[in-house]
């Protein structure tokens, strides 16, 4: 398995690839939205499943768990990237949402994961400048840097443990109240909830846009392509949506 500052450095390789800083949040989702080989899947997968991905030769398919919080599920995404642009040997990966300490794929997925969020460099400047803590982080502070990098709170401190800024023990006691505290200090909690009901079951990317055109050059009839788009719940577009109606603000 390789060494942690490799697995960092590929993280801000791939950031670089896909046009983004070294240093800054990212919106991990419009990220792999703009990859144009990707489909992106949200589904409900169960307890057990964070998610999934597969690729082959002109295609890669990323599936999320839509039922875990949206700090996981760009946990999640960004773990599935790993697998996708680096692990060349694995063709189809499911991964369990217990964060897995025996395979070494998984392992560095989730580390991965975690750089390509918050990478080592932004990570020491947010806490050495923004922060500007010195001892052991409090509570507080972990809830800055999960809201600052969008990370869920098992990710956050798995982090922090990892890189000496917080004790086993102490963190232990920040595993509750998750939602609460980040409340109480002032912050949005839409990063500890699952997904809304419009996309509990949606697939974005590729696959869509592949319908369209197969459609517009007339190599699928018209009901094959709304059968296409119902396979991959897209039946907003098949039906139509109240939202569709354009308005400019």
């Amino acid at each position: 398995m390789l060494e942690d500052i490799q697995i960092n450095a590929n993280a801000l390789s791939l950031r670089k690839q896909l046009g983004e800083d070294a240093y800054s949040p990212i919106d991990i989702f419009t990220v792999i939205g703009s990859i144009d080989d990707l489909t992106l899947v949200y589904y409900p997968l169960g307890k057990r499943i964070s998610g999934m991905c597969s690729r082959d030769k002109d295609n890669s398919i990323i599936v999320v768990n839509s039922d875990q919080t949206y700090g996981r599920q760009r946990f999640t995404a960004a773990h599935e990237l790993c697998h996708i642009y680096f692990h060349e040997d694995l063709r189809k990966v499911v991964c369990p949402a217990a964060f897995d300490e025996k395979d070494p794929a998984e392992i560095e997925a989730n580390k991965f994961a975690s750089y390509f969020l918050a990478p080592y460099e932004s990570l020491r400047e947010f806490l050495d400048k923004r922060i500007q803590k010195k001892g052991e982080i409090s509570l507080k502070n972990v809830v800055q840097i999960e809201q600052y990098y969008g990370l869920s709170r098992q990710a956050t401190l798995i982090r922090l443990i990892r890189e000496g800024y917080i004790s086993e023990s102490k963190a232990s006691e920040m595993q509750s109240g998750v939602t609460k505290s980040a409340r109480e200090l002032g912050y949005d909690v839409s990063l500890y909830k699952s997904s809304s009901e419009e996309k509990k079951a949606i697939t974005l990317g590729k696959y869509v846009k592949l319908a369209e055109l197969l459609k517009e050059s007339e190599v699928i009839s018209e009901g094959l392509y709304e059968q296409y788009l119902l396979d991959a719940f897209r039946s907003d577009i098949v039906y139509g949506t109240t939202e569709d109606e354009e308005r400019y603000d």
